[in-house]
């Protein structure tokens, strides 16, 4: 994004000695509200300007400049203005300029802005406000009893706002941007460096053009964006909570080791069902996936295996070990509106809902369904947690002292717990029967840990059976993946989720590999580098080696400025 000069036409009324008229005499041109603006007229202070239009052509410039001698009191001021080059470019991460409003007006200490500003109102933009405005001038003058300007006494010149860096690396946001096609593609996709926690993409969709604001937003632009059904204007990131569906189990799988509840070869058979109490819950494969241990139920995905988990944890244990990974509370990125998203647990569903908690309800929730509800940055942070050997990371998206301090902590989770978790999701991509074996079909320099997840959006009853194609687009299942890579040095973790897209290793895993290429080719992973040959799991049962962590700076140096970029990155985003 930059700035560019635009202009705008003004009126001064006390030297307009016929507004009304001067209007009329306008509006051959342009459409100013006569009523709207005469009532704006009324209510500024006498001698200020008034905006009658913005960013106007130069077909215009040259209407006012032939009529300026009949329009005494109007004339046309040069101001700069944002322009969003790449128009929906990170949109909802940038965020945009819009008109100060009234309330945020008066709230203002006097002088820091004017009634015609414009401020950041969302995003970025928002959030960094106070760096990047700047200071405003100052003009003293001398006026006579009516308020009329008779000389001026002295002039401190404005101070430009701080340009600031962000985090965000262009190719890889542009590929997740453009990820997401077809005219129904819905849904959000974020990545972050799996050591620091800087957001590397971030995307929402539908996503909207950022200069409709940058040049004063139009009533009907506003309401169309505010009445379409999916909901433009929604950093799904970071505000859409859902439920995360498969994408849970390696949590879940975590709590269970740590609780030893289970170990990593037991077994638990699974027939196509799991029966509790008077209810039987079914595994989404009808025929059952026999005998699984815990690599092959997270690789397979079997639903009963977790089912079974859950009952032993009990609601409240696998709360306190998937909130431990970050899950059910915001990240603390900084940009507003984020979302807590919700892990049960008794005592919430008895405040909240005035009702005890039903054990079959842990059966649900096991496989990430019933009343749990995360957000994608959630999720990036906790596989990110998984990745990089058990530590949390607060996501920023601003480079250097500007960004601000962005703390981690380590979970109260064994290492060797999480390497086991961490190489059955790299059994998800590359080994027999994984629900996210695509992609491994295309050859890569490196290779993926992750877990595909499908989540109801609406209530199934038991037996029922839907055909996804043919309902209504609100009612299809949600299709989630989590992944970083290369697995044995971690760098990016992503988090997909494509709305109403069926399976996750049919529509968000490809979502995925297409930003994580971007990233790695570019850092040191060429696509036409030699591909290696995949290295094959440890037998069931046995202990993986975890990988190796990847190095980190020293949390000072962190917090003081951003760690050099490889000779071959690409620039990063920089806000002005």
């Amino acid at each position: 994004m930059d700035n560019r000069p635009s202009f705008e036409l003004t009126m001064i009324p006390e030297d307009t000695p016929d507004p009304v008229g001067a209007l009329l005499q306008l509006n051959r041109r342009f459409a100013i509200p006569e009523q709207e603006t005469l009532d704006v007229i009324r209510h500024t202070r006498k001698f200020l300007p008034v905006t009658l239009e913005r960013n106007i052509p130069r077909d215009a410039v040259a209407f006012v400049e032939e009529n300026r001698f009949s329009l005494p009191g109007v004339f046309l001021a040069v101001k700069p203005i944002r322009r969003y080059i790449h128009n929906d470019y990170a949109t909802h991460l940038l965020g945009y300029l819009g008109a100060i409003s009234e309330s945020q007006f008066d709230a203002t200490e006097r002088g820091v802005y004017g009634p015609n500003d414009f401020v950041g109102q969302y995003g970025v933009e928002k959030t960094y406000e106070d760096i990047l405005r700047g200071v405003k001038g100052l003009k003293r003058v001398e006026v006579d009893a009516a308020g009329r300007t008779l000389s001026t006494l002295g002039v401190i010149p404005p101070t430009s706002g701080q340009d600031l860096a962000l985090t965000i690396d262009y190719a890889t946001q542009k590929a997740a941007d453009e990820a997401f096609t077809g005219d129904e593609s819905l849904g959000a996709a974020v990545a972050i460096d799996t050591a620091t926690g800087a957001v590397l993409a971030l995307t929402s969709k539908p996503s909207f053009d950022p200069n409709l604001f940058a040049y004063g937003v139009s009533r009907e632009d506003w309401n169309g964006l505010v009445s379409q059904e999916f909901h433009p204007l929604n950093n799904r990131v970071i505000q859409g909570q859902y439920p995360p569906g498969s994408t849970f189990k390696p949590f879940v799988a975590l709590a269970a080791l740590e609780e030893r509840v289970i170990t990593p070869d037991a077994t638990v058979y699974c027939g196509g069902s799991f029966r509790f109490g008077r209810r039987s819950y079914r595994c989404w494969k009808k025929e059952g996936h026999g005998t699984m241990n815990m690599k092959q139920a997270i690789i397979q995905s079997c639903d009963v295996y977790f089912y079974t988990l859950g009952v032993k944890l009990g609601i409240n244990t696998l709360a306190a070990y998937v909130k431990e990974m970050g899950l059910g509370a915001p990240t603390g990125i900084p940009l507003e509106g984020e979302r807590g998203g919700l892990i049960p647990t008794t005592e919430w569903k008895l405040k909240n809902r005035k009702q005890a908690w039903i054990a079959g309800e842990t059966v649900s929730c096991a496989i990430g369904q019933g009343f749990v509800l995360v957000t994608p940055m959630q999720m990036a942070v906790a596989t990110a947690a998984i990745a990089n050997g058990g530590t949390v990371l607060t996501p920023f998206v601003v480079a250097g002292k500007a960004g601000g301090e962005h703390p981690s902590r380590t979970v109260a989770i064994a290492p060797k717990n999480i390497a086991l978790v961490a190489e059955a999701m790299r059994g998800v991509v590359y080994e027999p029967h994984g629900t996210a074996w695509r992609l491994k079909l295309e050859k890569r320099p490196y290779q993926y840990a992750g877990k595909t997840g499908t989540a109801q959006v609406i209530k199934m009853k038991q037996n029922e059976e839907w055909e996804h194609e043919k309902m209504d687009i609100r009612y299809r299942d949600h299709a989630w993946f989590i992944a970083w890579a290369p697995v044995d040095a971690p760098r990016i973790a992503v988090a997909v989720i494509a709305e109403h897209a069926g399976h996750g290793g049919d529509a968000a895993a490809p979502i995925a590999q297409k930003i994580i290429d971007a990233y790695l080719s570019g850092h040191g992973y060429p696509l036409d580098l030699p591909v290696p040959t995949p290295t094959p799991g440890p037998a069931e049962g046995v202990t993986p080696t975890p990988p190796p962590a990847p190095t980190r700076a020293p949390q000072t140096a962190a917090l003081s400025s951003p760690p050099p970029a490889p000779a071959s990155a690409t620039p990063q985003e920089t806000v002005r």
